[in-house]
């Protein structure tokens, strides 16, 4: 399922809105929390849900926001 960011919970847990209209708790995968990747208020993101608890999901994949580069300029690394 893909949906919108539209809050921050704590524990590393998000308020996604999805796109069928239905609001879930999801939290983020390892892989992501891995690489340290963050999410923000409203971002697309794509998430993994349960057949049996379907208020609750897994954020697996967060979609590149257009105009917003890879991250801040990287400092060069110190030489004598």
């Amino acid at each position: 399922m893909e949906g919108l960011i539209d809050e921050i919970l704590p524990d590393g847990r998000f308020g996604v809105k999805l796109d069928n209209e239905h609001r879930i708790i999801a939290y983020t995968a390892g892989k992501m929390r891995r690489f340290r990747i963050k999410s923000v208020v409203g971002d697309r993101v794509h998430v993994e849900m349960t057949p049996y608890d379907l208020s609750k999901g897994r954020i697996v994949f967060r979609e590149k926001t257009p105009g917003q580069g890879p991250g801040g300029p990287r400092r060069r690394a110190f030489r004598r």
